[in-house]
């Protein structure tokens, strides 16, 4: 008979932290995205700067997100008020704990992997694809109702205070910082974690019909 093991729940949410983590990451450094999106959303017409000086201050911003950057934040163009700097800094310290996050969920993840093959036990492939359908599809469809609301909370959330909420006068920075550029990060966040879902669910039929297991048996659980 079929058996459910407690334990591929566990690995499920750890690959999901995974999928998560790097999702986060690639977004974070994937710049094309927002190059796309001055063009996309109009950035230059609707903050006023020119693509240039958009692109310099963006990318100063990314840089100093990174947790190997070392040094204080420094717009080449822009002014920035004391909350608006410290808002950053706290959106650095996240950044850094998905960072460590996925380093720690992909050693952990190919310990696991590899006893899992030595094991011939490949049920948590897809296990782990179901749980890490899960959190995109409860965001994705918040979002689809309503973005506004869902990126409030999600700052209230993350940030015990409302340095999030920038006055363009003393940070300009976020003229260039439109939300549905936010929104389609999220959406590229979604997406790659859903991807990793469907590989991890191909992956596990594939070895199943190489291997020819079809079922798990109850000797034969382990781990």
């Amino acid at each position: 008979m079929k058996r459910f093991k407690i334990t591929d729940l566990l690995i499920g949410f750890l690959f999901t932290l995974l999928f998560l983590s790097i999702s986060v990451i690639i977004t974070i450094n994937f710049r094309p995205l927002y190059y796309m999106d001055i063009e996309i959303l109009d950035i230059e017409k609707n903050s006023g700067y020119r693509k240039e000086e958009i692109l310099a201050n963006y990318n100063a911003l990314i840089d100093y997100s990174s947790p190997f950057y070392q040094g204080e934040l420094s717009f080449p163009t822009f002014e920035a008020s004391e909350s608006g700097i410290k808002h950053f800094k706290e959106v650095k310290d996240i950044f850094t704990i998905f960072y460590m996050l996925g380093a720690i969920t992909l050693v952990l993840s190919i310990i696991i992997i590899l006893y899992k093959k030595k094991k011939r036990d490949f049920k948590y492939l897809f296990i782990s694809s179901v749980t890490a359908i899960a959190l995109p599809l409860i965001v994705g469809l918040l979002m689809a109702i309503d973005f506004d609301t869902t990126f409030v909370v999600f700052h209230k959330i993350f940030f015990n205070n409302d340095d999030w909420i920038f006055n363009p006068v003393t940070d300009p920075v976020i003229q260039i910082l439109p939300a549905a550029f936010f929104m389609h990060c999220a959406i590229m966040i979604i997406a790659l974690v859903l991807l990793a879902s469907l590989i991890c669910f191909l992956t596990y039929h594939r070895l199943k019909s190489h291997t020819g297991i079809k079922y798990r048996k109850t000797q034969d659980l382990k781990l």
